[in-house]
């Protein structure tokens, strides 16, 4: 899953966006209200991570800007605030849940899953396909004409992104920073190498390929 954490915090923030990373998810961050605001209306999340106190702009109007905006993303409150009058503001702002502060780390994956198998049915894809390829965001198992293809975390990630961006170019700069979160060209090969990898595996032995490059631009993965 892609999930945005805000949180000014800075030290709590590591805290909770490396075990996110660690839980194999792909997380953006913002230290201020402004900035998560930002994020939330510029890209697609499946779950928000919202402090209430923060600066520039705090937890309750970020959640309640994104809800005029039409953005549905389920959002998690976090908050040091835990009397039933602040856990009531934060469903009102357009909160789904609440945990309040200091949590346990299980505690809040749970809650992210419970609340992602809310949305599941509508809104939430669990499952990726283009042409023969298809891609299981919850058992992370990859298939293509019915042949399993082993992928390491990158690979999935990588495969996961182009995925989502089926039949769109993506660009090394789209990669470096939603796939490697560097947010600057590390003039190395990376991006090059995983990709030959990927291809190789996806595309080898198969009748068409379906990750192709796009000269001077990027990568595509489509069918036909």
């Amino acid at each position: 899953m892609r999930i945005l954490v805000v949180e000014d915090d800075l030290e709590a923030q590591r805290y909770l966006v490396n075990g996110l990373k660690e839980a194999g998810h792909i997380v953006d961050d913002a230290a201020d209200g402004e900035a998560g605001l930002t994020l939330a209306l510029s890209h697609p999340y499946d779950v928000a991570i919202v402090d209430r106190m923060l600066p520039k702009m705090d937890g309750l109007n970020v959640v309640a800007e994104m809800r005029e905006h039409g953005n549905s993303v389920p959002v998690l409150f976090l908050s040091a605030l835990s009397e039933v009058d602040d856990r009531v503001k934060g469903l009102k702002a357009g909160g789904d849940d609440y945990l309040t502060k200091p949590y346990a780390f299980v505690e809040l994956l749970a809650r992210i899953d419970a609340l992602v198998r809310r949305r599941a049915p509508s809104t939430v894809k669990t499952k990726l396909i283009v042409g023969d390829l298809d891609l299981d965001l919850l058992t992370r198992i990859a298939v293509r004409a019915g042949q399993t293809i082993d992928l390491q975390p990158r690979e999935f990630r990588l495969l996961e992104y182009l995925m989502r961006h089926a039949g769109q170019v993506v660009t090394r700069t789209m990669l470096l920073e939603s796939v490697w979160e560097y947010h600057f060209d590390p003039q190395t090969n990376v991006i090059d190498v995983h990709v030959s990898r990927l291809r190789a595996k996806i595309d080898k032995g198969f009748d068409a390929p379906l990750l192709h490059t796009v000269r001077g631009a990027g990568y595509m993965i489509r069918a036909n």
